[in-house]
């Protein structure tokens, strides 16, 4: 075996979110490169992250060690714990390049524009060869979308979304046209759940981690929500990655489609995939997960509309965004076209609301590092919207407490999907909803301590007023988006009474926002 601190010529750096097992830098076993994984502060500082997301990079990463050594390959892994850690980046790599005497540094291109500039300013100072390599995750280039849209005067995800379908042969036939005529069937995937079908089975892999926390701890790393470490329930490797994916094509996504917008207290799963950790770490490829699910449908599987949606979601959507974040980059993360600067409640951080569909949500992410997008959308996102909370802190908090969320992907999200910060380069319309939305899409409302009809009043959904008070103060600039006409209809057509009325609650409700 050779030593380790024998000389190398290459040193090669994987980040945490770059454990893919199948990148051609594995394809053969050099004595001359070394690997180089490493835990540090820098990364688990920068925003304050659920102790599940530390846990589960931390795990995922020292696993992928353990593989790339099995398979033959020379590799130096800093924990956070080693007395040689300088807790950054770039400064173990210099000291790590003059230990193994090397000649030449290899990065795989990052996914986060702060990573990515901090690694690239610092390799033009350096008197060795530095070179960036493709990832080999995604279907385009960092700034593949910003050219497709170039010529066109709007960017719109369906457009993209149609392009990649055709491209890539995905649910087309030879002549470019859609699978069932349509192109798309998000009609058909609003369905309520009401019980049944029954859920599928919780076959994720169950860990141990206990010692790794109690390391992470000692080290000095703060966090917050529940690190489950006795009994931790996400993939960390390809091998475990992959059950779960053939897990979810055979029980789960024939019912994905219909309920992919439900919500229902106590069940977090219902009938999502939880592949996003697994994907965004780069454990499974995109193109498995599209091709699965397709085969799914075109063996009888899974019905047309689960797939599609589930599909969209990926060659589409996820794409879509990196491409956003990349055109944007820097400078996205401050975007605040609404003027939002309250800052968050702090049941945001302890789920103690009596809000019972925020009580829900906020409490399964505090507890389980995950909320289905609708939750994020829909639930916590709307009522941050309609409060007026600082997206600069929403989008904090939505990349600390998701195990899944690298800022690529969650950044837009967070700032232009859901908060609207963009002033709508992501989304064509506030995503706002009031209660009769959230009743419609879950069991929330029932034994809910307010009343999700009543607009004002002691036990009025804080939602109710809230949704008006967002349009009212907001009208000189969404008035005129013509996806919003039917709502300034409604607020027009109001007794002026009761707009007042309507606008005192929500003033009331913001002054208060820690007891609701």
């Amino acid at each position: 075996m050779t030593s380790e601190r024998a000389r190398a010529h290459t040193l090669r750096l994987i980040l945490g979110d770059q454990l893919n097992p199948l990148h051609s830098w594995f394809a053969r076993t050099d004595p001359n490169v070394v690997y180089v994984l490493m835990e540090v502060r820098q990364e688990t500082d920068y925003v304050l992250h659920h102790a599940q997301k530390i846990l589960a990079i931390f795990a995922a990463m020292r696993d992928f060690a353990r593989h790339l050594r099995e398979a033959g390959h020379r590799v130096r892994y800093v924990a956070i714990d080693n007395a040689s850690n300088r807790q950054n980046i770039t400064q173990n790599l210099a000291a790590l390049m003059a230990h193994y005497g090397a000649r030449e540094l290899d990065y795989q291109q990052p996914d986060e524009w702060r990573v990515s500039e901090v690694l690239g300013a610092w390799s033009a100072s350096q008197a060795f060869s530095v070179r960036e390599a493709d990832s080999e995750h995604f279907y385009t280039t960092r700034d593949e979308v910003a050219k497709f849209f170039a010529p066109r005067k709007n960017w719109l995800m369906e457009t993209f979304y149609r392009h990649m379908r055709q491209r890539h042969g995905v649910l087309v036939d030879e002549s470019g046209a859609p699978a069932g005529g349509r192109w798309n069937f998000d009609h058909d995937n609003r369905k309520s759940w009401p019980g049944t079908p029954p859920l599928p089975p919780d076959a994720r892999p169950e860990h141990d981690h206990r010692a790794l926390w109690e390391t992470v701890c000692q080290a000095g790393v703060r966090s917050f929500g529940n690190p489950q470490a006795d009994h931790f329930r996400w993939p960390l490797n390809r091998t475990q990655a992959l059950a779960w994916l053939d897990h979810f094509i055979q029980h789960t996504l024939p019912n994905f489609g219909a309920y992919e917008d439900t919500m229902s207290a106590g069940n977090p799963r219902l009938f999502h995939s939880q592949l996003s950790f697994a994907l965004n770490t780069k454990m499974l490829h995109p193109d498995e997960l599209v091709r699965q699910a397709q085969a799914a449908y075109e063996t009888g599987r899974a019905p047309l509309a689960a797939v599609e949606g589930f599909i969209r979601q990926i060659l589409g959507w996820r794409e879509y965004v990196r491409g956003v974040y990349w055109a944007h980059m820097p400078g996205y993360e401050t975007r605040n076209a609404l003027a939002h600067t309250r800052p968050l409640p702090t049941w945001f951080w302890t789920g103690k609301t009596t809000m019972r569909c925020m009580r829900d949500a906020i409490g399964n992410s505090l507890d389980n590092a995950y909320a289905h997008h609708i939750q994020r959308l829909m639930v916590i996102g709307n009522f941050a919207l309609l409060a007026g909370l600082d997206p600069a802190e929403v989008h904090r908090w939505y990349l600390g407490v998701y195990i899944d969320a690298f800022e690529w992907v969650e950044l837009p999200n967070t700032v232009g999907m859901s908060q609207f910060a963009d002033g709508g380069l992501l989304g064509t319309k506030p995503y706002a909803g009031s209660a009769s939305y959230i009743d419609r899409m879950s069991d929330y409302c029932r034994g809910c301590s307010y009343d999700r009809k009543q607009k004002t009043g002691d036990r009025a959904c804080p939602f109710n007023a809230l949704y008006w008070d967002f349009f009212a103060r907001h009208q000189p600039q969404l008035k005129d988006n013509r996806r919003l006409a039917m709502v300034y209809q409604r607020w027009r057509d109001m007794p002026e009474d009761a707009q007042t009325a309507l606008r005192e609650h929500a003033a009331l409700t913001l002054t208060r926002l820690d007891e609701l």
